[in-house]
């Protein structure tokens, strides 16, 4: 293979080991394979283009215009002039793309579903840093800057994930762009061989082992060593988006400080799976209430009510100022019967997030702060960074309680209102619409139905409560919900309402948390796993009312049980019969029979872990000390490193002289390589081009050395000419005093920044890599070698001697 096909293959390759760092973001990962398959036509174009020859930036140019026919291709190809050629209008939909992608960002927390837009942005920006990573290491051959736009790529990634996988990713992406060093090394070594290229002289070839330690040197790779380094420093100073709905902003899952800043991000099934899976169910807020029945008391933060396919989220709507009171509910009749209830709640300090949890329908809402209203949803939003931590908030708000007669009599619902709650995408497989027709064969109105298909999820059908099995929020997942018959309140609200507008009932999410747990005080306690999603469907005459298709979670509507008093809460995993302060992650039924996931979780037994704050131990425990220990150990060391291997060296080179001719050649060698990475690691990079008597010459000059320095420079170098070029050689005494002198030479001329820099953070130290690719290398062609050998005898007659 050719020098410039083997960096092409490299700078693709590097490109697209930095690009898998991208994966976490998203719920999806085909989008890598576009990616991947559209980086090798680039690359191919380019490599096409550089065989013509064109001049370089119209290679450039020719491979940009390819990627962007290919984008429009795939994105545009409805709005492009023959499906490729991009117009005005395939770019005014490239910005409608792009807008909805940066919405979609700023609205769900990681992994966010695979939207159009954010795969034109995933897709898009990886071809961008692969075409400026092939212009730079294979049109311009130069790898080592190469690695910014690598470290773009790796960096944003780094600092919008944070995985117990994210050292993987920096390993790919760091392996990537050293692959691609150590082509472009190997190019330039093939066209320019050695510095010391002479026969090794010395017993033992020990001139010829030190002529292949002076290896060709590349100021470049300076920048790829720094790239590498800042790639690890600067995720830390970028802002984490894996905050979610329900958990604190900047921490995600309901975990952590809560610091930063507040991100809008609306992934329910992300966030409610980190709640509910959580060791510790931490208290989220409490309140008290007035109402004498708390188990209709669900906390509602939003409502989805858009389903495109890939998740359930809010519609984009407009927000105006809080009015005091609340308009009427939507559909809520005069004569349903409702009570006026008054509740008091008090958030967590560390909970901070922008929606406000509120009792449903609320009227009336006392908050200071800054705070907007969403008219259609009835719910609060927090405006200029304004967030729920440690907020104290009072709310009227409605219990309505409609009769069973009622709700089966509800006249049709407005058309708008219908035409926009029972959309379904394209994409929801037909299985979804079956099984609704087939749970519901027999209903004769929408609230027979609504009941039908609540109990096939609650009761009759078979499914099991689950909070580890695998997240997914698509269409493709509510078909596979419906076939493995095991997921949680994600997964059961998003299944009942797709079925529910299937059958032409408007159907929503609501995102929330359920009653909580009474405490002792009288006050009720809400923790990270009371957090809950239920579908809402709408019934004219009643408005939005809440369902609960989940078992083991919540409480069936009186309304939804024909046979059951209203007012007796008989449900068994009702709150409000919690005799303890338990977390509410899902009480005891009646039943012996408790759920795997329902124990794991604490639910079923009377040993849950307790509310924060309970304290115990005599201290953190010795695997955390040695932990923290040993992390504060390599925050010190690791910096010192590349300084320890610099003394390290200098010491091996510069010690004895050896006993035979051939030792002293080899430490003459080794003087003169510390020279040059003396030179070096105060900014002269040394010219792999100059022989030893031209690059004293060349130290001399740059560095501005007084005479007694530049007399020790001369004698080194004059010592390995006469090493390598003399019949006879001879070995010099004192080259160790005569580098000692050239340092301190140099140390006098130079700044206290550039001494720091030489002491601290030496240049030569990159020879670590190159040796250990060596080795590598080494490694590779003995193994080759060993298997060829194997072949050849597993291919030799059983009878043939060697």
């Amino acid at each position: 293979m050719s020098g410039g096909a083997r960096l092409t293959l490299c700078a693709t390759a590097a490109t697209f080991m930095a690009a898998c760092a991208l994966l976490p973001l998203v719920d999806l990962a085909t989008w890598i394979f576009q990616a991947a398959f559209l980086l090798v036509v680039q690359a191919g174009v380019g490599a096409l283009t550089r065989r013509v020859p064109l001049a370089r930036p119209l290679t450039v140019a020719v491979q940009a215009l390819v990627t962007l026919m290919l984008l429009t291709l795939l994105f545009a190809h409805a709005q492009a002039i023959g499906g490729v050629l991009p117009g005005p209008e395939a770019f005014r939909h490239f910005g409608e793309l792009l807008q909805a992608g940066g919405d979609d960002v700023g609205r769900f927390a990681i992994p966010a579903p695979l939207s159009d837009g954010i795969r034109l942005m995933l897709v898009g920006g990886v071809l961008v840093i692969g075409l400026a990573v092939d212009a730079l290491a294979v049109t311009f051959r130069s790898a080592a800057p190469a690695g910014l736009p690598l470290l773009a790529l790796y960096s944003v990634a780094a600092g919008l994930s944070h995985g117990s996988a994210d050292w993987l990713w920096f390993l790919l992406a760091a392996g990537g762009y050293l692959l691609l060093l150590l082509a472009e090394g190997r190019d330039r070594l093939s066209q320019w061989g050695r510095v010391f290229g002479g026969t090794a002289r010395s017993p033992g070839g020990a001139a010829e082992s030190a002529a292949d330690a002076v290896a060709p040197i590349r100021t470049g790779r300076r920048i790829g060593a720094l790239a590498l380094g800042i790639a690890l420093v600067v995720p830390l100073a970028l802002p984490a988006l894996d905050g979610g709905l329900l958990g604190p902003t900047g921490t995600g899952g309901g975990v952590g400080s809560g610091g930063g800043g507040t991100i809008s991000a609306v992934n329910p099934l992300v966030s409610l799976q980190n709640s509910l899976n959580q060791p510790e169910d931490r208290e989220v807020m409490s309140y008290r209430t007035n109402s004498k029945d708390t188990q209709d008391l669900y906390l509602r933060i939003v409502s989805l009510d858009e389903f495109d396919g890939t998740t359930w989220r809010p519609a984009k709507r407009s927000i105006i100022d809080v009015p005091s009171p609340f308009p009427s509910p939507r559909g809520l009749g005069a004569d349903v019967r409702r009570t006026e209830i008054r509740t008091n709640i008090a958030a967590a300090g560390w909970y901070a997030q922008d929606w406000l949890p509120l009792p449903y329908p609320a009227t009336k809402v006392d908050i200071s702060g800054r705070w907007r209203y969403e008219p259609v949803g009835r719910t609060l939003v927090g405006d200029h960074d304004q967030t729920t931590r440690g907020k104290k908030y009072g709310v009227e708000s409605l219990i309505v309680q409609p009769t069973a007669e009622q709700l089966a009599n509800a006249p049709t619902a407005p058309s708008e209102l219908r035409r926009e709650f029972t959309r379904v995408p394209s994409s929801l497989p037909a299985i979804v619409e079956k099984t609704a027709l087939r749970v519901t064969e027999g209903a004769s109105n929408d609230y027979q139905r609504a009941v039908k298909l609540q109990d096939y999820f609650a009761v009759s059908g078979g499914f099991t409560y689950n909070t580890e099995v695998q997240a997914g929020s698509g269409s493709s997942a509510i078909a596979r919900f419906l076939k493995d018959k095991e997921g949680f309140c994600v997964h059961f609200s998003f299944s009942m309402a797709a079925m529910a507008r299937t059958l032409g009932i408007p159907a929503r999410v609501a995102v929330g948390f359920t009653p909580g747990s009474p405490q002792a005080d009288g006050r009720m306690s809400v923790g990270l796993r009371d957090a809950h999603a239920w579908p809402e469907l709408y019934f004219e005459g009643v408005g939005w009312t809440r369902f609960e298709p989940t078992p083991n979670r919540g409480t069936a509507p009186d309304y939804t049980r024909d046979d059951t008093p209203a007012g007796d809460p008989s449900n068994p995993a009702a709150p409000s019969e919690a005799a303890s302060s338990q977390p509410s992650a899902g009480q005891p039924s009646a039943s012996d029979n408790c759920p795997a996931a329902e124990r794991k979780l604490g639910g079923c037994s009377n040993t849950a872990p307790a509310v924060i704050g309970a304290s115990g131990g005599d201290g953190p425990p010795f695997g955390t000390v040695a932990l923290v220990a040993l992390g504060v150990l390599l925050v010190v060391l690791v910096p010192l490193l590349p300084m320890l291997w610099r003394r390290r060296v200098r010491a091996v080179r510069l010690g004895s002289s050896g006993r035979t001719d051939g030792d002293a050649a080899a430490r003459t060698l080794a003087a003169w390589l510390e020279v040059t990475d003396t030179a070096w690691d105060h900014g002269i990079a040394p010219d792999e081009s100059q022989t030893p008597r031209k690059a004293a010459a060349r130290i001399v000059r740059v560095g501005k050395l007084d005479q007694v320095a530049a007399d020790s420079v001369h004698r080194v170098a004059a010592a390995v000419e006469q090493v390598l070029y003399a019949p006879r050689p001879q070995p010099t005494a004192g080259l160790g005093d005569d580098v000692r002198r050239l340092e301190q030479g140099l140390r006098a001329k130079a700044s206290r920044s550039a001494r720091l820099r030489a002491t601290l953070a030496p240049r030569s130290t990159v020879r670590v890599a190159w040796s250990l690719s060596q080795r590598w290398a080494e490694l590779g062609s003995r193994w080759t070698a060993r298997r060829s050998t194997l072949l050849r005898r597993a291919r030799r007659p059983s009878g043939q001697e060697s």
